[in-house]
């Protein structure tokens, strides 16, 4: 059995629980969502935890979206048959983009979430550029993500995960400049991952980047931060978000 995961900047991962009781746990508080990412199933060439993905599906019953080690149509088949509601590609997305494509025609592109993670370079000239990787933060690709997410929106992708490496598991906010980026050359809804730490992270990566959804991990892992406080300071501040249900 899997076991929940966070670090700082991809590395130095900490154990934060059972996955099937931690995905109870945020139904409970309120949770929109769950994102189960796999991020080592790419790196260390093994197909997902499927079990696990199954038993989750079998015990919450809001949205799962489920990446890592999805490598072809029939791996994502398998986990939305295992009771995923949509799948999270990436480094076999980079390798082989007609697999957004076809999991798309398969199975619409509201199954598709393409995952994104990037770090802030300065190329040969000097200019910023934000560099995607693949196989959980290990292997740069040299691409800018502005090339990649336009073209995985070309392919059919129904939603972008964006996450910073740089950022990540900072809890000294996102990367305001890369999801304003993403809104600005995408139509798609941006997902915004790494570097939640206060409740102003949150409002402002609405209300400065337009970010259409906030995923968190340590704060909520490590109960620094309750679904309940962030869904009431984004209301009290004048955001439309779904109720906890009572």
């Amino acid at each position: 059995m899997g076991r929940v995961v966070k670090g700082i900047n991809f590395v130095s991962l900490k154990d934060a629980g059972d996955p099937v009781e931690l995905s109870e746990a945020y139904e409970r508080q309120g949770a929109d969502e769950l994102i189960f990412l796999d991020i080592t199933a790419s790196s260390g060439e093994r197909d997902i935890l499927i079990d696990v993905v199954r038993k989750a599906a079998d015990t919450v019953f809001i949205p799962l979206t489920v990446g890592g080690g999805i490598r072809s149509v029939k791996d994502a088949e398998k986990l939305l048959r295992a009771g995923a509601d949509k799948v999270a590609v990436n480094s076999a997305a980079i390798a082989d983009p007609t697999l957004i494509s076809d999991i798309a025609y398969k199975f619409g592109n509201q199954c598709v979430v393409v995952a994104i993670d990037v770090s802030k370079k300065l190329d040969q000239a000097g200019e910023v550029i934000f560099e995607v990787y693949t196989h959980g933060g290990r292997h740069g690709t040299g691409q800018d993500v502005r090339q990649w997410a336009t073209k995985a929106q070309e392919l059919g992708a129904g939603e972008l995960l964006i996450t910073s490496m740089d950022k990540d598991g900072t809890k000294d906010g996102y990367d305001l400049e890369l999801l304003s980026l993403i809104h600005e050359i995408t139509n798609l809804p941006v997902i915004a991952s790494g570097g939640a730490g206060k409740l102003e992270h949150m409002l402002e990566a609405v209300q400065t980047a337009h970010a259409d959804a906030l995923l968190a991990a340590s704060i909520f892992h490590f109960g620094e931060i309750s679904i309940k406080e962030v869904k009431d300071y984004l209301t009290a501040n004048g955001l439309s978000v779904r109720p906890i249900p009572v």
